[in-house]
C-alpha cells in the first residue's frame, strides 16, 4: 500500500494512462484503442506495484519514443 501513491504521481504526469482503484484492485490503462494495455494487482502489493511503477518509467510503456534514427 505504501506505492500506490507513487504510482498515482507516475500515472498523472501521463495523459495517456488512466489509474483506476476499485475494489481492492488497482488497474492501470496505458495508451487507447485496441492498442490499450492493462497492468493490474491488489492495491496493497507493493511489489507488484513497484514493477508496474518500473513498466512506466523504462520498461515497455515509458512512452519515450526512440530518437537515435532521426536525422
Amino acid at each position: 500500500m505504501k506505492q500506490l501513491g507513487n504510482l498515482a504521481i507516475v500515472c498523472a504526469s501521463r495523459p495517456e494512462v488512466l489509474m483506476q482503484v476499485y475494489n481492492g484492485q488497482v488497474a492501470v490503462h496505458v495508451g487507447s484503442g485496441p492498442d490499450r494495455a492493462v497492468l493490474h494487482t491488489e492495491w496493497d502489493n507493493d511489489a507488484k506495484i513497484n514493477q508496474i511503477i518500473r513498466e512506466l518509467n523504462f520498461g515497455k510503456y515509458c512512452g519515450k519514443e526512440n530518437t537515435a534514427h532521426a536525422a
